[in-house]
């Protein structure tokens, strides 16, 4: 088969917006807490956390819907915690995620053990999975329908909690105070508003979103938990939120850019390729994403300088 029947096909545009959606939640989560003016790096730890949270609870109670609660908590508490620890108890940020990126990595695997008695695989757990949705009218036309319509039900919510996100931080006036206290958290508290209080907010939206990837990828994409399974759309998921500038319809587009490195990565591996060299692919693309972001962004920081040195220039030469 060549390549080019793989890449333009129904089945290879489908595969993309299936890879996308764990990237979307985690990008989206990047994009609130850096709206806020903060950086949460343990969102590939609360994915990871959210994903063998599902996995538990929906096992444990025989519903899928509220294995998909459970892990929503549970990445609310512990992004809670992430908070409470950076904002409150002034542990360094940075430092603050890379521990609990670690700290879970390991404690999935323990919890895992004591619960299943696997140190690999949650396949003992007789655990759900959420539903697909076939979406009427469409999924009966060619082609068309084949790409859109039959998808798992977090993939359509993936693009509506985009629409939100967007509406939440532009038109609301709950956005526009932490889009405020990103900007100027001094600011903010001369005019009453509460910065701890927002960001602690922001911070468990982030949370809910990072699970909510998670458990796409434990109770959707596959039915159980594995270790280690996020495989790093955490971190990509960071990558897609600067890529887009910190807003909701920019790392929707590079998720979409990700997924689809995803997308041929998985298409690429149906052929006699080496699978060391498919499995990057994903990475370098998002290696070369941020690089270029971040020489456009200098650029424009320059151009931006550049023109107030123009201004405060032409105000001295009227003075």
């Amino acid at each position: 088969m060549r390549v080019a029947d793989l890449i333009f096909s129904s089945t290879f545009l489908a595969t993309i917006i299936r890879m996308t959606t764990p990237i979307m939640f985690a990008s989206l989560a990047g994009v609130v807490v850096a709206r806020a003016g903060m950086m949460n790096l343990a969102i590939e730890s609360t994915m990871l956390t959210g994903a063998l949270a599902g996995v538990l609870f929906s096992a444990w109670t025989q519903s899928a819907w509220l294995g998909l609660l459970g892990a929503v908590i549970v990445g609310i508490l512990l992004s809670a915690i992430i908070g409470y620890t950076a904002l409150v108890l002034k542990a360094d940020m940075f430092m603050n995620g890379v521990a609990f990126n670690l700290m879970m990595g390991g404690g999935t695997i323990f919890i895992l053990y004591l619960v299943s008695g696997s140190k690999g695989m949650s396949t003992g757990l007789l655990s759900k999975v959420l539903p697909t949705i076939h979406i009427p009218f469409i999924e009966n036309i060619p082609f068309l329908g084949e790409v859109l319509s039959g998808h798992y039900v977090l993939t359509y919510l993936a693009a509506i909690i985009a629409v939100l996100i967007h509406i939440f931080l532009i038109k609301t006036k709950l956005g526009l105070r932490l889009r405020l206290v990103g900007e100027n958290d001094q600011a903010a508290e001369s005019v009453g508003v509460n910065s701890l209080r927002i960001k602690m907010l922001a911070m468990c939206i982030s949370g809910a979103l990072a699970a909510l990837g998670g458990c796409f990828m434990s109770m959707h994409y596959v039915s159980w938990f594995q270790t280690d399974m996020t495989a790093g759309r955490g971190f990509i998921g960071m990558a897609s939120a600067a890529l887009g500038g910190a807003r909701p319809s920019g790392a929707f587009v590079a998720a979409i850019l990700f997924g689809t490195a995803d997308a041929v990565a998985i298409t690429l591996s149906m052929l006699s390729i080496p699978s060391e060299l498919v499995s990057i692919i994903p990475y370098v693309v998002t290696i070369i994403g941020l690089v270029i972001s971040t020489s456009f962004m200098k650029k424009q920081k320059g151009l931006l300088n550049r023109a107030k040195q123009n201004i405060f220039t032409v105000k001295e030469q009227k003075q």
